[in-house]
């Protein structure tokens, strides 16, 4: 059995998750990097490991509940412990209203957005609990508290419920030494952007949040001492555009 800290990473191959990845790796964890493009995965952990870290890919849908329980089982296997799982799996659609956003689209933003991390989440509770200790951060959004037009419903909504199921997550499993938090970040200057509806410009990316700020919050918080719940961390950039 490993000694050393486990985090699991979804998500990592890209954007907010890499960035927690490099960051945690930084700090002496070891870290699972999961992700749907394998490549992608083992260019991450190449680099993490070439700055001394410790890194393993393992890909994975996290819209698959057997998926997400047959990776919780693999780590477990090689190390014997799961002490941090971070969600950073997410997506977007390109139609957002209510009137474009089909059907198809929606079972999609929630089975990776929500349903993803609950999968996650289940998948790795019963080891934590047998350990008396862990942590959960799962990212969520700005539009998980402050509802605007421009992430869409489907977006909002699935981020919403993320920050709802973490809060309940302390609810409930306080009592077994674990303990979850929430990251809302507002806009992080990320490719995925440049995917939008109507992309942000230049100007307005330099101006956001960059997405090892992200990592270093993901760092401190899994960092804090047992007995420290980072209920929830509400995060912008100082020009904030969600305040024009």
């Amino acid at each position: 059995m490993s000694a050393a800290r486990i985090a699991w990473v979804t998500g990592a191959g890209t954007g907010i998750g890499l960035a927690g990845a490099e960051a945690l790796a930084a700090d002496g964890w070891t870290v699972v990097l999961s992700g749907r493009r394998e490549d992608v995965l083992q260019e991450a952990c190449a680099a993490i490991t070439a700055r001394g870290g410790r890194a393993e890919p393992q890909a994975l849908d996290v819209a698959s509940s057997t998926a997400a329980e047959e990776g919780a089982r693999a780590i477990l296997a090689r190390h014997g412990r799961i002490d941090l799982l971070v969600n950073a799996a997410g997506i977007n659609v390109q139609a957002r209203s209510w009137a474009d956003c089909s059907a198809a689209d929606w079972d999609r933003v929630l089975d990776i957005n929500l349903k993803g991390t609950v999968h996650t989440m289940r998948a790795v509770l019963p080891a934590m609990r047998a350990a008396g200790a862990g942590t959960v951060i799962n990212v969520a959004s700005w539009a998980g508290r402050f509802v605007s037009a421009m992430p869409g419903a489907a977006y909002t909504t699935s981020k919403t419920a993320v920050a709802a199921l973490t809060h309940e997550f302390n609810v409930e499993q306080f009592r077994h030494g674990l303990r979850a938090c929430c990251l809302l970040p507002a806009e992080v200057a990320t490719p995925i952007l440049l995917q939008r509806p109507v992309p942000p410009s230049p100007e307005d990316m330099a101006r956001m949040l960059r997405p090892e700020d992200l990592g270093r919050t993901i760092a401190f918080v899994a960092g804090m001492p047992a007995h420290v719940c980072v209920n929830e961390v509400l995060i912008s950039p100082t020009w904030n555009r969600m305040f024009l």
